[in-house]
């Protein structure tokens, strides 16, 4: 079970969780986003370059019917530079969205403490869960979003808990574990703890390669 030794939120009486687990009720899985996969997948990083790097070209090819093609590209700079200093700006909110996450599995329950300037837990107890897909990347990391029944799934805002939702789920909000390490393995683990947890036939965890291809939000 990862543990960070240093958090920011040293007044969690359990860390990533509000209060302390109930008797009978222990974690068996805490991890976080993988920052840079996030920084792709959820922000869309690699779009946003390739925008600037588009307005670029674009201004170059343009402005060569009237200047030299240094002089075009010079002039055109301005949109690299603006690219570069966007990119790293979602770099950083990448980064403190990580940090400030924290996933919990327990037997009982999945518990997602989320949000770096408004912080919030999601408390889903394994009995509102109807069914959960894996979008799997080929790098093991990978998002895990949990369907909910109506009575388990009230009140969840797609735009309050983004980027911890799957991606373009709006109607029906579905919270998720998104791109986390060694994703496989804690699927299963969510798979049997559920199973266990309410003794009715195992939650599917369901491949969803399409997920992973989808454009990201």
């Amino acid at each position: 079970m990862p543990h960070d030794h240093h958090d920011d939120f040293q007044t969690e009486p359990v860390r990533g969780l509000p209060e302390m687990l109930p008797e009978g009720e222990h974690i068996l899985w805490q991890g976080q986003p993988h920052w840079w996969t996030l920084a792709k997948e959820a922000l869309s990083l690699w779009w946003v370059a390739g925008y600037f790097v588009f307005l670029f070209a674009w201004r170059t090819t343009g402005g060569a019917a009237t200047e030299t093609w240094v002089q075009s590209a010079t002039a055109a700079s301005f949109f690299l530079v603006l690219g570069a200093i966007v990119c790293v700006l979602l770099i950083l909110v990448a980064l403190v969205q990580a940090k400030a996450t924290v996933y919990t599995i327990t037997n009982r329950r999945v518990a997602m403490r989320i949000g770096a300037a408004l912080t919030m837990t999601l408390n889903l107890p394994f009995k509102h869960v109807m069914n959960a897909t894996l979008g799997l990347r080929k790098s093991g990391h990978g998002t895990i979003a949990l369907e909910m029944s109506p009575e388990g799934g009230m009140g969840f805002s797609y735009i309050m808990t983004w980027p911890h939702v799957r991606p373009w789920k709006m109607k029906h909000t579905q919270p998720a574990l998104r791109c986390i390490p060694d994703a496989k393995r804690v699927a299963m683990m969510l798979s049997d703890a559920a199973e266990t947890a309410v003794s009715v036939p195992d939650i599917q965890i369901t491949r969803v390669p399409e997920m992973a291809a989808q454009p990201a939000e």
